[in-house]
């Protein structure tokens, strides 16, 4: 399996590539030439099959320069009791008749990045090998909150690697902060930036993309990559959930192979979305993507109109990891839609970075609508959602989870689709624990309470157990404690690697 960059000015690479690079060097980011298939008895026969197998069957195909064996043993190594608090890895929950929950954070840091950065850093150091890369690996991460702790305990003191991450000073919850400036390692590297997720974003990317202080690193024997969403080894890995919940749902005998389903998910960045699509092409039965946004709609806008606008105001919401303006995943969509069409995909992206907005054509604006449906919710819908779902169904959701499904209503409301869906959960409820404990019980219940201390207060309320990786993290030691503004951030990676 060749991969290729969505910009079309980097030649094809393997995989082992792909993942080691994490960003094409011409700026794009890359895509796979081919797109696997399962068929419906390939589908049927993922039912009897744990979460580990299931996993296994879809990475395979993408990763033909790794052995069935190294595959094997980056899975079992990823999803296993040590790392999960349940068995099943990503259980299905009903909610109500044709209406279920997929949680993705029984993982190591409560939130869905660990479906793909438990694997991650054994794909990474076995592609470093394969590709005969004698440097250390240094992980170059921006985060709005979740992918940044998962990164940070994914990596943790692997041999052969650093990790760098950079959060938007006021962006996250304060649970998200402490879990990043808490984290111990040998290898790791935490930085705030003044400014929102979109400018440390973007001054990531402007790392990766200066060559001169690339060679100044690869001269004292670092290798710049990728954990966020733009790695192929990181979105990879989310595919296989999509399927995993289907055959779920083929076991309890809620659809029959080949019954069509809806997703709904609630995304920023669009990488969570994307594996989606990616499973749909791949064969998965699959009639809506339903998109979920929050107040920063610009996905919603661009699904609805065909213009990326991000010339809007940046909105602090409830829902801090979907706070995003620049959807970077976004790319590979549009290289898809657009028959790939590296040409196009550049001056698009060239729009976006120098006008701040572009259009896409006419048919790629109505093969983006057929496929996917899309609306927002504010935080006062969010926070009502929260507060009914545990109501009516005694089921507690985060903020983000929240958002998909008060946008899942909205799209039964306008279009009468009676089709099985599944809101995909991001995040344990205790990760946003006072919007979430202010829903539930009232504002005045929380008022004058930190977010430490509203754990206890949830656990008591809902009757569930606070997870071990969120116990305790106020009385753990801060080990990083460094402020940058976004033109800083190359010197922090700099004093982070050279100084020592």
């Amino acid at each position: 399996m060749f991969y290729e960059s969505t910009r079309g000015n980097f030649r094809r690479v393997f995989s082992a590539e792909a993942i080691k690079l994490g960003i094409s060097p011409d700026g794009g980011l890359f895509v796979p030439r081919e797109i696997a298939t399962f068929d419906l008895p390939a589908l049927e026969k993922l039912a009897g099959l744990d979460y580990r197998e299931r996993a296994f069957t879809i990475l395979k195909p993408y990763l033909t320069d790794f052995s069935e064996e190294e595959v094997r043993e980056c899975v079992a190594l990823a999803y296993n009791a040590d790392k999960y608090d349940t068995p099943e890895i990503a259980p299905l929950r009903r909610l109500a008749g044709g209406l279920f929950a997929l949680e993705l954070w029984h993982g190591p840091t409560s939130a869905f990045k660990d479906m793909a950065l438990t694997i991650l850093p054994h794909l990474m150091t076995r592609s470093a090998a394969k590709t005969g890369e004698k440097s250390t690996i240094v992980i170059l991460v921006a985060t709005s909150g979740d992918t940044g702790k998962a990164a940070l305990e994914g990596f943790k003191d692997v041999p052969g690697t650093r990790i760098v991450v950079f959060y938007p000073e006021e962006g996250v919850s304060r649970v998200q902060k402490r879990q990043m400036i808490t984290q111990e390692g040998k290898n790791v590297a935490v930085v705030a930036v003044r400014g929102n997720f979109d400018d440390a974003q973007n001054g990531v990317k402007e790392i990766f993309g200066d060559a001169e202080f690339n060679r100044e690193l690869n001269s004292s024997g670092y290798t710049l990559s990728s954990a966020n969403s733009i790695n192929w080894g990181r979105l990879l890995p989310q595919i296989a959930y999509y399927f995993s919940a289907y055959a779920d749902l083929l076991n309890e005998g809620t659809v029959s192979v080949g019954d069509k389903i809806n997703f709904v998910v609630p995304t920023g960045n669009f990488g969570n979305i994307l594996a989606a699509f990616y499973a749909r092409e791949m064969g998965l039965p699959v009639r809506r993507l339903i998109c979920a946004a929050n107040a920063n709609n610009v996905l919603a806008d661009f699904i609805r109109t065909g213009a990326y606008d991000r010339r809007r105001p940046f909105i602090k919401t409830a829902s801090p990891s979907m706070d995003i303006l620049i959807s970077s995943n976004l790319e590979r969509l549009l290289y898809h839609l657009s028959g790939r069409d590296h040409v196009r995909v550049r001056n698009w992206m060239a729009d976006l970075k120098e006008s701040g907005r572009y259009s896409v054509d006419e048919l790629t604006r109505a093969r983006v609508g057929k496929l996917f449906w899309s609306d927002f919710a504010g935080d006062g819908e969010t926070k009502e959602t929260i507060r009914s779902i545990y109501r009516n169904y005694n089921y507690l959701v985060d903020t983000h989870t929240a958002v998909g499904l008060n946008v899942y209503k909205k799209y039964t409301v306008q279009t009468g689709d009676p089709t099985i869906t599944i809101v995909v959960s991001t995040a344990s409820p205790f990760k946003f624990n006072e919007s979430v404990a202010g829903a539930i019980l009232g504002e005045e219940a929380v008022r004058g309470k930190d977010e430490f201390s509203l754990l206890e207060v949830l656990a008591a309320e809902s009757k569930m157990e606070i997870p071990q990786g969120l116990k305790n993290l106020d009385k753990k030691p801060v080990w990083h404690a460094s402020l940058v503004a976004r033109e800083e951030m190359q010197e922090a990676v700099r004093r982070n690697l050279l100084s020592v």
